[in-house]
């Protein structure tokens, strides 16, 4: 075996992907699980959080609180049946372990808007040690279910959304916001609610709108069928064009900024479980195909749901089971698809010691090994004594490797993909922040950057032959 060293940097896709973990449908699912299934990373993780502190039920998750309450419709409740922010370490141990695992965190909250600067200042500077994280604040604002748009009008949610917005630039600088509405109408004359919502525009880092390609907005109260069930479905076509045109008209009133997509998914409800995941890649793959520069990312909702807009079903006698769905195979199609996978640039020779510079999911400085291998091993496994993190990528597979732990097995990278006959093969290595969080080292830039050091090269154990056959 011999190896090479240079260092490498990981930028952003041209269009990523994020994933949901999470919300009023599911349980969290930590990210060993979802790496082990998926393979790699994604961009940004979405967790869904909910504070309405000054009501009577809070801090309690609502439908636990209201368990007696005559319910028709999802958002019925009080307020919204997300988890409570700020309870039992939460959403913050979620947010540590997105981040060990190589992705950014995009934190979507819906919150009471009559809160004061005070409440919003303490939220901010709780969310300063996450890095180039993403918050999406109220979303869907140009409906009508959620409670912000229930108990304030659609000019208050907006001017809400600005406060909070300056308010977290001038506590944590490096927390994006994402304000996410609606589209621009079918008579093309203006967006959703465009006047009371425009200053949000301009104020928001990233735009974005949630779609359902088929969606059962009556679950789980009713039964989608052909002739019941409250349920909606549109063609790939009409969200593509209603992306775009959306995206222009935004970019026209307000310059250019991302568009995104924070909740996409067909419901196998409306649609059944074979045609779900054919829909979801016809619609990614318009964008894919169109080279859609203006559109930047997808975030697929969700990994695990109790009802069929999940990568897995909730295993209705234990919710810690899932079961795969045949989305999940689709999905990993995408997932692998190079247009939707982060750029990576090899640079200089490397040396030892080495300092690896993590930024976010999109901008990462790593160490790169090209090992060579004589043919497909039986046993191949890498050795890091260094008590960092990393994430380690090979031949295609992405592995996590805790600060507590030196020795990962890499032969999963090979069990679908064998090396046929003698090949070099790329090894690269990232190290996000150990504990999930960065930390202030007196650094000027330690809230947007965290720094490892790798002191020796790693050491790989890798054999041909197993020690014996069983005869």
């Amino acid at each position: 075996m011999t190896s090479r060293f240079r260092k490498i940097h990981m930028g952003a896709a041209k269009c990523g992907l994020d994933l949901g973990d999470g919300s009023e449908r599911a349980e969290y699912v930590c990210q060993d699980y979802i790496l082990h299934k998926l393979g790699r990373p994604h961009r940004c993780v979405n967790i869904m959080y909910t504070l309405y502190p000054k009501d009577k039920q809070w801090p309690q998750r609502i439908s636990e609180a209201c368990r007696d309450m005559e319910i028709h419709y999802q958002w019925d409740y009080p307020y919204d049946d997300y988890f409570p922010y700020g309870e039992n370490d939460q959403p913050f141990a979620q947010m540590r372990d997105i981040r060990r695992h190589g992705q950014d965190v995009l934190l979507t909250l819906t919150v009471d808007c009559s809160l004061d600067d005070g409440d919003l200042r303490q939220v901010a500077r709780q969310l300063k040690p996450f890095g180039r994280m993403r918050i999406r604040i109220n979303h869907e604002c140009a409906g009508d279910w959620f409670t912000h748009n229930r108990r304030f009008s659609y000019k208050e949610v907006a001017d809400f959304f600005v406060r909070f917005h300056n308010i977290i630039k001038e506590e944590a600088p490096n927390v994006s916001t994402v304000f996410c509405a609606g589209f621009l109408k079918d008579d093309g004359s203006e967006i959703e609610h465009e006047r009371d919502f425009l200053e949000a525009y301009k104020a928001a880092d990233i735009w974005s709108a949630d779609c359902y390609l088929a969606l059962h907005f009556g679950w789980p109260y009713d039964i989608a069928e052909k002739d019941g069930g409250r349920y909606n479905h549109s063609g790939v076509e009409y969200y593509y064009s209603r992306f775009q045109k959306t995206a222009e008209r935004l970019t026209a009133l307000c310059g250019k900024k991302p568009m995104t997509t924070a909740e996409f998914n067909t419901d196998g409800d409306v649609t059944g479980a074979f045609g779900q995941g054919e829909s979801v890649k016809r619609f990614a793959y318009a964008f894919r195909d169109r080279h859609a520069e203006w559109f930047s990312g997808i975030s697929m909702y969700q990994f695990r749901d109790r009802g069929r807009l999940g990568l897995e079903l909730e295993d209705p006698n234990n919710p810690a089971v899932g079961v795969e769905q045949p989305l999940m195979d689709d999905y990993r199609e995408i997932l692998f698809d190079p247009y939707f996978m982060p750029q990576m640039t090899s640079g200089e020779e490397a040396s030892f010691p080495v300092t690896l510079r993590w930024g976010g999911s999109e901008d990462a400085e790593g160490v790169e090994i090209s090992v060579a291998f004589e043919r497909n091993p039986e046993f191949c496994e890498i050795t890091v004594d260094d008590p960092i993190g990393l994430m380690i990528e090979m031949n295609g597979r992405w592995f996590y490797k805790s600060p507590k732990v030196a020795t990962i097995d890499l032969m999963p990278a090979f069990y679908k993909r064998r090396l046929e006959g003698g090949q070099t093969v790329s090894v690269k290595l990232f190290a996000p922040p150990a504990d999930g969080e960065n930390h202030d080292d007196g650094r000027a830039d330690w809230n947007f950057n965290s720094y490892a050091e790798l002191r020796k090269p790693p050491q790989f154990r890798i054999r041909y032959e197993a020690p014996a056959k069983v005869e």
